[in-house]
């Protein structure tokens, strides 16, 4: 314990200060809101690295990007995955594949489009299973592409009982 000149104990003094230091730094590090010179919100590094090493996935990795979305809110209640393949699959062949053998096990009524060589849209259709199933379709393209799958929720609502423990009504009712 170090002491002031005059034998006094300045311990009080320096915990004050290494609190208020931690304090500056966690206001530092929450999201203060940032602006850009033409006004618009600036996005936190943490975005902009993310973003940059999908982008950077997409060009040079051999993977798909997944965008969820709902369509249609009210029942019947339907979902897109939009797939999107990056430049590194030359052969798209196995998406047609892995949505046959999903369709094989599936209960729920779903349909491919193909969009473009590199673009393929899959509708899933009103069911009790839809989001369990959509996950499972999405697990089977990760599994064949040995977890090159870059996962965007988009707009879907569901939240897998592995990560939230909360059962969501409107997920798997109307």
């Amino acid at each position: 314990m170090k002491t002031a000149e005059d034998g006094s104990s300045n311990l009080p003094g320096a915990i004050i200060s290494l609190k208020e230091k931690l304090f500056k730094q966690k206001l530092k590090t929450s999201f203060m809101v940032e602006f850009n010179e033409d006004g618009g919100l600036k996005l936190p590094n943490s975005l902009i690295k993310q973003k940059q090493e999908k982008a950077e996935r997409m060009k040079k990795g051999r993977c798909i990007l997944i965008k969820k979305e709902i369509i249609n809110f009210q029942a019947p209640k339907k979902c897109v995955l939009n797939i999107k393949l990056s430049e590194g699959v030359k052969d798209n062949r196995f998406i047609q594949t892995t949505y046959k053998y999903f369709c094989e096990n599936s209960q729920t009524p779903t349909k491919i489009t193909r969009l473009n060589e590199k673009e393929f849209q899959i509708e899933i259709g009103t069911n009790f299973r839809r989001c369990s199933e959509c996950n499972n379709l999405i697990s089977r393209f990760r599994e064949f592409l040995d977890d090159n799958v870059i996962e965007e929720k988009g707009n879907c609502t569901y939240e897998s009982y592995a990560r939230n423990q909360n059962f969501t009504y409107e997920d798997h009712f109307d």
